[in-house]
């Protein structure tokens, strides 16, 4: 007898299968279920938020770096005395120390910022704003502990305006087009 308002309770395993599966498909469910769970437990570890920030503040200095650097200016005076193969093989050179100098320099922006804001944000239990105001104010203390206490309070402020702005565009409800 089934009581009405009540959620039916089924054994763990022996759930209602959806429409158009059979039992011969329940084993390969389950499976693909706990390889999800998987996922999901490793995308919402620290390690791994941290990892893909790093990673991909890595990847986004390089790009950036590498586009600037078809904008610099490059003084004909100094390799006079390179043929073209040479001047050519130099500049890629240049270019390449600049992309991973710039490279390293966003993933520990990002990788810092990220991980400080994930020990944070589990820390409180709570997704609102003060997260990453937070890691803001902290990452950019960190990043400018040689400038003495002015600079680090400086650089946490203004890392912590920033981390703002940003969070509040990225929160902002999208405009209804009626």
């Amino acid at each position: 007898m089934s009581l009405p308002l009540v959620a039916p309770l089924f054994p763990a395993g022996r759930e209602p299968l959806p429409p158009g599966y059979t039992e011969e498909d329940r084993a390969s469910m389950l499976q693909a279920k706990k390889y999800q769970n998987y996922m999901t437990a490793g995308m919402e570890s620290c390690l791994a938020k941290t990892t893909i920030a790093g990673v991909g503040g890595f990847a986004i200095g390089g790009f950036f770096s590498m586009m600037s650097a078809s904008f610099a200016y490059e003084d004909p005076l100094l390799r006079q005395n390179l043929n073209n193969t040479q001047k050519t093989v130099e500049i890629f050179k240049d270019m390449g120390r600049n992309m991973w100098r710039s490279g390293k320099g966003f993933g520990k922006v990002g990788a810092l910022f990220a991980g400080i804001e994930c020990v944070i944000e589990s820390y409180r239990a709570r997704n609102d704003m003060v997260n990453p105001v937070a890691a803001g104010f902290v990452a950019g203390g960190v990043l400018a502990r040689n400038s003495g206490p002015r600079g680090v309070l400086g650089g946490g402020l203004a890392f912590a305006a920033f981390s703002a702005a940003i969070d509040l565009f990225l929160r902002r409800e999208p405009a209804d087009d009626d």
